[in-house]
């Protein structure tokens, strides 16, 4: 085993399949196994899949030359030296780092999976700091030679590009999150709060009467105008999630001094919490939110992936026939529907040249608008596209129920749906959620909140009270011919319809609409419900669910009963 000596002597010692690395005054102690420089010498260029050995080399020599504290050499060891050399230096300058011991894992193909140990310190006070992290290695085209592929979450897994580390005093002071009652909100007791916990202090720490303490945390980077402009355009397209740089909080890593929390009262229900996450938990790709249709005050929200993407506030996902709720009241309003009027449930219904059926391709003959919204018949909605416009569903969306402006104000960062205009076929998709409709559990719930109401309320988590903010208002109520009968097709789809089920027992007091979408690549349909009992309404997806009243309606059924 070979080592290519730099300044100081060192002290090598293997540890097991994986050894560490540790310096202070000038000792070192080597991290992995396997230092061969050979593929250095090599004359030829190699080309073809990295060996293990190559692999393995190429990290113990980034590994080693980061703990070593010779950042100029760790970068040199990475396909981007300069963005590693000056991540690296502000490693140890900006986050106050001191000496660093990594244990790397054990390999998996290109990827190397490794712990990192320091001490931050600041002043007199130094705190330990542990994480996990991975590199991966490539092959440099010009020489063949294996490197580290260079990317911020090498650093840290956390950290994107122009995110920085820094140790100083808390940019916002701590908050104490409190539900509508006045009971502490911690990620710990419920998981799915945990980023918009962060949001919030970032929001609201300076106005919630604390003060900062001093932190190593990850600034974000902030976006040029370009920048927000292509990431704008970017979630226009059908699909894309609404979630930026900008919507991503500062985080704290290592609290050194505390500082004094300030008070801030949120909307949401302790109890109503504790359902959702415990209902969510038992479910793979579950999101659910619940409100309260007569403020839009948000009782709450889980996600099965508390650490992953908010799906339940920012999710960009094709609401399938929950869409169904905007689509009939445009209908009803435009006399193109009547509840118990006859309607058109064929088993096929062409448009735009796209061919549409119902589930199981059934049909209904002689039926009324009642019973083919009960039955969630696809080829009632795409029967009448032809006497539509082609903005008219994006119009009905926006003006009634306040979806598709991007100018929800709830407290944190939040995706507020989309229903663009779209001809031809794709137009008729989006009556029955499909086409170019995007919403998420939030946005549902609202929807069905607005059915039940005739009027929108904007959703929110924190009061506008608290920072004298506006709140998103649509252009007008829901007429009121329309909302009674679109009240009544609810009611009958959750006592009577494809959401009797999972609505059994919940009283008189009920509305309901289930969903499923189609995706691309997915074996299973998305299973989409949202519902209401008395003041609060619930929405929720599990993505590849299926039928959303098998799937996702128990879920929501779950959280109407806790809440």
């Amino acid at each position: 085993m070979e080592h290519e000596p730099r300044g100081n002597s060192r002290k090598y010692a293997v540890i097991g399949a994986a050894a560490a690395v540790v310096i202070g005054a000038g000792v070192g102690a080597w991290a992995f196994t396997g230092g061969d420089e050979a593929a250095d010498q090599a004359d030829a260029v190699p080309t073809g899949p990295l060996t293990a050995a190559e692999v393995k080399s190429a990290a113990t020599r980034f590994l080693d030359a980061w703990a070593a504290g010779e950042p100029a050499e760790a970068a040199r060891r990475t396909d981007a030296p300069a963005a590693a050399r000056a991540a690296l230096e502000a490693y140890a300058k900006s986050a106050k780092t001191g000496p660093v011991e990594i244990r790397a894992g054990k390999r998996a193909k290109t990827k190397v999976p490794f712990s990192v140990a320091t001490t931050v310190t600041w002043e007199k006070t130094g705190k330990p700091w542990a994480y996990e992290s991975e590199l991966t290695v490539v092959r440099r085209a010009a020489d063949g030679r294996p490197l580290v592929h260079w990317r911020p979450s090498v650093l840290h897994p956390d950290l994107a590009e122009g995110d920085k580390l820094v140790t100083g005093e808390a940019g916002t002071p701590p908050i104490r999150a409190l539900d509508r009652d006045g009971g502490e909100l911690t990620k710990e007791k419920y998981p799915s709060l945990g980023a918009v916990l962060d949001s919030l202090r970032e929001r609201y720490g300076d106005k919630a009467g604390g003060s900062p303490g001093v932190e190593l945390r990850i600034v974000r980077a902030e976006k040029s105008d370009a920048e927000k402009e292509a990431a704008k355009d970017s979630d226009d397209k059908p699909g894309a999630k609404s979630q930026d740089a900008d919507d991503v909080p500062d985080k704290t890593l290592v609290t050194l001094t505390e500082g004094e929390e300030g008070t801030l009262h949120t909307t949401l229900s302790a109890k109503a919490q504790a359902t959702a996450e415990k209902e969510v938990a038992e479910r793979k790709k579950a999101s659910v939110v619940a409100l309260r249709p007569s403020t839009g005050e948000i009782l709450a929200f889980a996600n099965s992936k508390p650490e992953g993407f908010n799906v339940a506030l920012q999710g960009s996902l094709a609401p399938g026939s929950t869409m169904k709720i905007v689509s009939a009241s445009m209908l009803l309003e435009k006399d193109l529907a009547g509840i118990d009027k006859k309607h058109p449930c064929p088993k096929y219904s062409s448009y735009g040249g796209w061919k549409f059926q119902n589930v199981e391709k059934f049909k209904i003959t002689g039926g009324t608008f009642r019973d083919s919204f009960g039955a969630s018949c696809n080829t009632a909605f795409i029967s009448q596209a032809k006497k539509l416009k082609d903005d008219d569903l994006t119009k009905q969306a926006q003006q009634v129920f306040g979806l598709g402006k991007d100018d929800w104000a709830i407290g944190v960062p939040t995706f507020d749906g989309a229903v663009p205009v779209q001809s031809d076929a794709p137009m008729a998709a989006s009556l029955i959620g499909q086409g170019g409709v995007r919403a998420n559990p939030l946005n549902m719930a609202s929807v069905i909140a607005t059915a039940k109401t005739g009027e929108f309320h904007q959703p929110y988590l924190v009061s506008p009270e608290v920072d004298g903010r506006s709140t998103a208002k649509a252009e007008r109520k829901l007429s009121a011919s329309a909302q009674s009968q679109l009240k009544a097709l609810l009611t009958h789809t959750a006592v009577a319809g494809s959401g009797a089920e999972p609505m059994a027992g919940l009283g008189s007091d009920v509305g309901a609409k289930t969903g499923s979408a189609e995706v691309d690549n997915q074996k299973k349909p998305n299973g989409w419900f949202t519902a209401w009992r008395g003041d609060v309404a619930a929405a929720a997806v599990i993505q590849e669910g299926g039928r959303g009243g098998a799937s996702a309606g128990p879920l929501v059924r779950a959280v109407l009963l806790g809440s």
